[in-house]
């Protein structure tokens, strides 16, 4: 792919762009013209030691490396220098044995948010695709925790839970605490608790139906306006299918439920599950429905989304079906598509 010569949105995936459009330059940038190549190399380029030093002021996850940008006064993002509070972070091709489908990460996880905010309404961290000197893609998102001259209080569920590798074990962040457990740290902290339930809900269903089995723990937060605590706007949605060998159905262990939920090749999940799931986190049940029909009729504009991505034709083939296939799991019996 020849980032020079595109003609989608890198951020908004919307058609007849060849760099960001103007509504995503305003989402992202404030409305400053920024273009979407970046003015160094990749990690693996002749710039790496900059990089490699930048590392330390933010925590890798896994595979993938984070990188602090700032935006200079000239248009053009910069990795962030010490003691420089860092306003997006840049998100590099993954390394490691476990990753397939490297070059593609980046576009996954655009895709995958977009859909989330545009077509299911869900609040997203601000995203979009850039790419190095060296033509590698890279995903680049606005950081919703900070601001000119200041950071908000902003605390995961893993910490609220009280768990560390020292009790937790080093998969800490998977195997303790259910998606039910979740919601009772919305109620337990939240003021407006209802509406942040139902927006967790919503999410959960999201990461179902399009394969995101990496929602652990440290991937839902809490963050603060200054008087009180909210659910942060969604991040780190990304379809893991396409990029390891051996997805879940669910990142948590215990899965939806605080007793755990035990699937086997005749126990798939169903929209019952969604429906009591509702249920225990107090949800009415009309709602309930409602959110689950919703997110599970086919919906045309998810695929053109899909289809515009930065995916390769194979992966959006991949992409599509899985997506098709999980709504079909949980799509209650009742709704008859023509």
């Amino acid at each position: 792919m020849n980032p020079r010569e595109i003609n989608i949105c890198p951020s908004l995936l919307s058609e007849g762009h060849s760099t960001y459009s103007i509504a995503a330059l305003k989402e992202l940038f404030n409305g400053k013209t920024v273009s979407h190549i970046l003015n160094f190399e990749s990690p693996s380029g002749n710039n790496s030691h900059l990089a490699i030093k930048n590392v330390g002021r933010l925590s890798l996850s896994g595979a993938q490396p984070k990188f602090g940008l700032v935006l200079g006064d000239n248009g053009e993002l910069r990795y962030s220098e010490d003691n420089e509070q860092s306003m997006y972070i840049l998100k590099p091709r993954p390394v490691g044995y476990q990753i397939i489908n490297h070059d593609y990460c980046a576009a996954n996880e655009n895709l995958t948010m977009q859909i989330a905010s545009q077509i299911y309404g869900i609040e997203t961290a601000t995203n979009g695709i850039c790419f190095f000197k060296d033509g590698q893609m890279a995903y680049i998102t606005r950081r919703f925790d900070v601001y000119p001259g200041g950071k908000y209080a902003q605390e995961d569920f893993a910490s609220l839970m009280g768990l560390t590798k020292a009790n937790g074990g080093s998969d800490f962040k998977y195997n303790n605490g259910s998606y039910e457990e979740c919601a009772e740290i919305i109620r337990k902290y939240v003021k407006a608790a209802p509406i942040d339930i139902l927006r967790f809900f919503r999410i959960i269903l999201f990461n179902f139906i399009t394969l995101n089995d990496d929602a652990h723990l440290k991937n839902f937060s809490l963050i603060s306006n200054g008087t009180e605590y909210h659910l942060s706007p969604a991040y780190d949605l990304i379809n893991t299918s396409l990029q390891i060998y051996e997805s879940r159905i669910f990142a948590l262990d215990k899965g939806l439920f605080k007793e755990g939920i035990h699937l086997t090749d005749t126990r798939q999940v169903t929209s019952d599950d969604f429906v009591e799931f509702g249920r225990r986190i107090g949800l009415p049940a009309k709602l309930v429905m409602q959110e689950i029909k919703r997110f599970t009729i086919p919906n045309e504009k998810a695929d053109a989304i899909i289809r515009r991505s930065f995916l390769s034709d194979n992966l959006k083939q991949l992409y599509m079906s899985g997506y098709h296939y999980r709504q079909s799991m949980i799509r209650p019996k009742n709704i008859i598509l023509n």
